[in-house]
């Protein structure tokens, strides 16, 4: 079997790689039945003497690999007709802008399997780089509030070596007495914890965060049935209640809303599910939040001020709760927003790191052990030039021209 790592070409430069060298030699220790290959690229943060100094083939040409893997889509031209491949191809969700390109994986005879859809048999995802987007959304929601207070002037994320060096750089900063709300279970709000415990935030409870004042700057993080009520007024504890009857409940987030200075959104939202916070929401008196880290990024969805995506090169805007547009985060009137869109990119170091781990302990092994825990089967989109069965809801999104 050959494996090829694939160079991302996609614009803007992607630094990620899904196999750092010292995780591709664990790799190849573990699997030596494998060949890898790696194509040559001057963007990736490890440079391909990284790769050759430990023994591995880098070369122009990988069309001789069986398996193609990358980060993000392949564009259309650099396709190569009747391979495997591994890459967020971002059309799971029948995004318009990549629907020439699962035509063409189709047309191709591609076998495309989309890092989104590797999950385990209850459906939660085994690998991605959530992590890391909840690093580096809580450090780049610090900097924004220093940025609109002119209270501190942190570097942005992609100028330090890693998640160390953003940890160093926050633990230098005085917070003033404010109350930090984080939403999520998964990993993204995993990584915005870790940097809050890094920097030996208090952590309190929903009741102590609701109704005590404090005179140090305190974080609460809180899931879905925290911020979410069923409209029959029942008290269920039992998380399932509400991903399977979403259509059941209404937001209890103005509650939090009230007291919250700061909140770092690191949510997973599921359709049909209430909107944490609508713009009317923004509008009333009560709600206190200045700004948000929303590193789920719905654009126009369940966090209510966020209007767009952000950017790495333009991290930050301002929303005007009155009449509901971007202004300048530094007005008065402004919630200030960060809603950056690709946040791993800035740690591409650790996040590649962290990312080959996961694929080699999940994904790997389904090459040689029969997929016998199905891992291959559930992601796979496309094989034989057709939709496989658990994506055919795609077939009206291939069929538009």
């Amino acid at each position: 079997m050959k494996i090829g790592i694939i160079k991302e070409r996609k614009n803007p430069p992607d630094r990620r790689v899904v196999f750092s060298p010292e995780i591709l030699e664990k790799a190849q220790k573990e699997f030596p039945q494998i060949e890898f290959k790696i194509e040559s690229s001057d963007i990736r943060v490890f440079p391909d003497e990284n790769y050759s100094k430990r023994g591995f083939q880098v070369t122009e040409d990988i069309s001789d690999c069986d398996i193609l893997i990358g980060v993000k889509e392949v564009p259309i031209d650099d396709l190569i007709p009747n391979k495997k491949y591994f890459f967020f191809s971002h059309t799971i969700k029948k995004q318009p802008y990549n629907r020439k390109l699962l035509q063409a994986i189709l047309k191709e005879n591609i076998e495309l399997y989309d890092h989104e859809t590797i999950v385990n048999k209850e459906g939660f995802r085994l690998i991605g780089f959530g992590f890391y987007a909840g690093v580096v959304g809580a450090y780049n929601g610090f900097r924004a509030w220093g940025l609109k207070y002119n209270s501190w002037d942190l570097p942005k994320a992609e100028t330090l070596a890693d998640k160390k060096a953003l940890v160093l750089e926050l633990k230098a900063i005085k917070l003033p007495n404010i109350k930090i709300l984080l939403t999520g279970s998964g990993k993204v709000a995993n990584g915005a914890q870790e940097m809050l415990d890094a920097m030996n935030i208090k952590k309190v409870s929903v009741d102590t965060y609701i109704n005590e004042s404090s005179d140090e700057p305190v974080y609460c993080k809180i899931d879905v049935l925290d911020y979410n009520k069923r409209k029959d007024g029942n008290v269920i504890d039992d998380v399932f209640d509400f991903f399977n009857n979403p259509e059941d409940y209404d937001s209890d987030f103005m509650r939090f809303a009230k007291v919250t200075d700061f909140y770092i959104a690191g949510h997973f939202y599921g359709d049909g599910a209430p909107y944490l916070y609508t713009r009317e929401d923004v509008k009333l008196e009560g709600f206190k939040i200045k700004l948000v880290a929303d590193v789920s990024c719905d654009v126009d969805g369940p966090v209510a001020t966020t209007l767009r995506a952000s950017t790495i090169a333009d991290p930050v805007y301002g929303y005007n709760p009155q009449k509901e547009s971007e202004i300048d985060y530094k007005d008065e009137n402004a919630i200030t927003v960060m809603a950056v869109d690709n946040l791993p990119c800035e740690l591409p170091k650790d996040a590649s790191e962290g990312f080959g781990d996961m694929f080699l302990q999940s994904v790997i092994p389904a090459f040689f052990n029969n997929d016998e825990d199905g891992v291959l089967e559930r992601a796979k989109i496309t094989e034989n030039g057709m939709l496989t069965e658990r994506f055919s809801y795609l077939l009206d999104y291939v069929d538009n021209k």
